[in-house]
């Protein structure tokens, strides 16, 4: 007789629009034993109504296991890790009990992740980034070779606590090996996350892919922000377009300089995301609901590749100071409780 298949076990540690997405597809089919480390009114809904997951196809409700204690949850075969970009380093002491000899770990990767250059040819093989990861603690506590690179296309929303919900095209979900291998547990999870209903191939340059959604974030997320715009607004604004796509070639000017191959040039990648005509960016997201932004995260990797490949990027420098002024007035009149800003 056969021995049954074990099933893998997957945590999500954020249960946000992103981590709730992937949780809610992935208990629905039913292949792993999933988890997901939340906190606060999202915790609790969970806990008591359950994740919901609104999508094109429909909508439903699943019931994965939802704590505040990762260590309740036991060793993992493989760790979403789908918290902010800076949320990531305070939650390190957290990731130890769930992390085995095996364990691989999916970071975020808003910006420029901290394992960008492990196992990356060329000079810059190994490089650490002091700028993105002071000190070490975070390659120390998740070493690279833990990594498997990931980049989500997913464009989901937190529309109440526990409760999610995924606009236009299917999900996308690349991922890859830091050395471009098609390992056993890049291609198994691949598997997991295609037959949940997610775009996850395996890419051989999964940096182009970090660049490109980094880009991404580092061009667009200013932009939308400023204009208060979801993509069909922008899209009726060709100067905003133009601006856009100047900033993606001062950012690809660095990504040449260190030897990264892109896979996309910008205007296709600036087609790519209009097509979500609904979607409104992250940060503009947060800015509506009074949440910090990642404005930091996207700022620390520009300096570290501005650093490592000698190119001055002055358009980008020059929207993200007006945006951080932005966030500043904004904050301070939330805190003060003043008219003024939406």
């Amino acid at each position: 007789m056969t021995a049954p298949q074990v099933r893998k076990k997957v945590c999500i540690f954020g249960g946000g629009a992103i981590g709730g997405y992937i949780a809610g597809v992935l208990e629905k089919k039913g292949d792993c034993e999933v988890s997901v480390v939340a906190r606060g009114k999202n915790l609790q809904a969970m806990r008591e109504r359950g994740l919901t997951v609104s999508t094109p196809e429909g909508r439903f409700t699943v019931r994965p296991k939802v704590t505040d204690e990762p260590g309740e949850l036991g060793l993992q075969d493989y760790v979403f890790i789908t918290l902010k970009e800076h949320q990531f380093a305070d939650a390190l002491p957290q990731f130890g009990p769930l992390l085995g000899p095996q364990t691989a770990v999916i970071p975020p990767t808003t910006g420029i992740p901290y394992w960008f250059f492990h196992q990356m040819p060329g000079a810059f093989k190994g490089q650490q980034l002091a700028q993105v990861d002071p000190g070490g603690r975070i390659w120390s506590t998740i070493h690279p070779s833990r990594v498997i690179g990931a980049v989500f296309w997913i464009g989901a929303h937190l529309v109440a606590p526990g409760e999610v919900r995924q606009d236009g095209a299917k999900a996308g979900c690349p991922i890859g090996e830091p050395d471009g291998t098609r390992s056993e547990r890049v291609q198994a999870l691949s598997r997991l996350l295609t037959d949940a209903g997610l775009n996850a191939r395996v890419r051989d340059n999964i940096r182009g892919d970090i660049w490109v959604k980094a880009t991404n974030s580092l061009c667009w997320n200013p932009v939308a922000t400023l204009a208060m715009a979801r993509m069909q607004d922008m899209a009726a604004t060709p100067e905003c377009i133009a601006l856009v796509q100047a900033m993606m070639e001062e950012a690809d000017a660095m990504a040449t300089r260190i030897g990264l191959d892109i896979p996309y040039p910008p205007r296709k990648r600036i087609e790519t995301t209009l097509s979500a005509a609904e979607h409104k960016m992250s940060m503009l997201q947060d800015l509506e609901l009074g949440r910090p932004l990642e404005i930091g995260a996207i700022e620390t990797s520009l300096r570290a590749m501005q650093q490592l490949s000698g190119v001055s990027t002055p358009l980008i420098d020059g929207v993200l100071a007006i945006m951080k002024t932005r966030d500043l007035t904004y904050t301070q009149t939330a805190q003060t409780g003043q008219a003024g800003h939406p």
